[in-house]
């Protein structure tokens, strides 16, 4: 029999179009599991009763999973976001189905060891995934532009400067062929190519109003390499930095450390290397590209350690350096101190 003081622990498995809800108690007692429609109504209603007893929840993070949480949160629920890369399942278990799996996260959440995902700001999340959606728009166009150019070369034997492509309008297109078919597709290709560019336009306009009004973005741009898209993407992906307690786990997060597991001097494997962030993996690695290029501190530090290892190593180095010097920049709300990410500047060496 449950008493109205016993505190309740649940644990939802939430796929496309269902859920199981499993709640237990704190000696680990199952108490009721339900499976419900992806309806915040439903979930609530089945939650109701336990409402004033619930201590905690836990679903897994799901690529479906913000109606769910932001509702549960906004009807003052407490819940808690599974990371699903470093959970692991039972060991050697004959049956399993979506009420286990519930139970599961329940009992993961029981025993204070769920590995736990951030919950991004309701607010800014839609923004953040609006400049997300940028780059597949940057895909389309780049896909289009390396159309355009192939067709060029295939039917005149030349080749065209991107430069002359991007300053070419929609009318201009059909001019450079005589067959009606490659007219036609030319004409076609660079309204698209136009559209495109205007989208994505719209895109960096509304999301760079939201980031200025961030103090960590004018900080970013401080940052050698940084320019306005790759400050906008970090601004928007970090969220809270105070989640990272260091600049090295910040620094793996954007995926710019080693993920090889080493057992007495030998490599064994790799870790997972899809655990952290992809798009700020990118971020640091164009702007590390840029970096070398432009600032003579970068150039210098990038050419020995490229003289010493590769292109690639030396590139995903510098990627991390900034990381972490981004890292301090955010955490400590001051600007880029080239002393810091280099200390034989310091020192007055060379």
């Amino acid at each position: 029999m449950r008493r109205p003081t016993d505190k309740v622990i649940a644990g939802i498995d939430l796929h496309s179009n269902n859920l199981v809800i499993g709640l237990m108690n704190q000696d680990g007692k199952r108490l009721s599991h339900q499976k419900l429609d992806c309806e915040l109504k439903e979930v609530e209603e089945f939650l109701r009763p336990y409402k004033q007893q619930l201590q905690s929840m836990a679903v897994e993070s799901t690529y479906n999973w913000y109606w769910l949480v932001d509702g549960l949160q906004a009807k003052g629920y407490p819940i808690d976001l599974a990371n699903p890369a470093k959970i692991e399942q039972y060991s050697g278990i004959k049956h399993a189905d979506d009420k286990h799996d519930a139970f599961h996260l329940a009992e993961l959440q029981r025993l204070n060891i769920l590995p736990k995902a951030y919950i991004y700001d309701a607010e800014l999340r839609p923004v953040r995934d609006l400049l997300r959606r940028r780059t597949n728009l940057v895909h389309q166009r780049t896909a289009l532009m390396l159309s355009f150019k192939s067709l060029y070369s295939r039917t005149t034997g030349g080749q065209m400067a991107l430069a002359q492509l991007k300053q070419m309008s929609p009318k201009e297109g059909p001019k450079l062929y005589e067959h009606p078919a490659n007219q036609l597709i030319a004409q076609i290709q660079l309204e698209h190519i136009e559209a495109l560019d205007q989208s994505i336009q719209r895109v960096e306009k509304a999301v760079l109003s939201c980031a200025r009004e961030i103090p960590l973005y004018a900080k970013l741009l401080t940052l050698p390499g940084v320019g306005r898209i790759l400050g906008m993407t970090m601004t928007m992906e970090v969220g809270d930095i105070k989640r990272f307690k260091t600049d090295g786990d910040f620094a793996s997060y954007c995926r710019t450390v080693d993920s090889r597991r080493l057992s007495n001097g030998r490599q064994k494997g790799e870790n997972n290397q899809k655990c952290g962030n992809k798009y700020l993996s990118w971020a640091f690695v164009e702007a590390a590209n840029f970096a070398k290029r432009f600032d003579p501190h970068c150039r210098r530090w990038y050419d020995r350690k490229k003289a010493r290892t590769s292109t690639v190593i030396a590139t995903k180095a510098l990627a991390c350096k900034l990381a972490k010097a981004a890292w301090h920049v955010m955490a400590h709300n001051t600007d880029y101190d080239p002393k810091r990410m280099f200390p034989e500047l310091a020192s007055g060496q060379k």
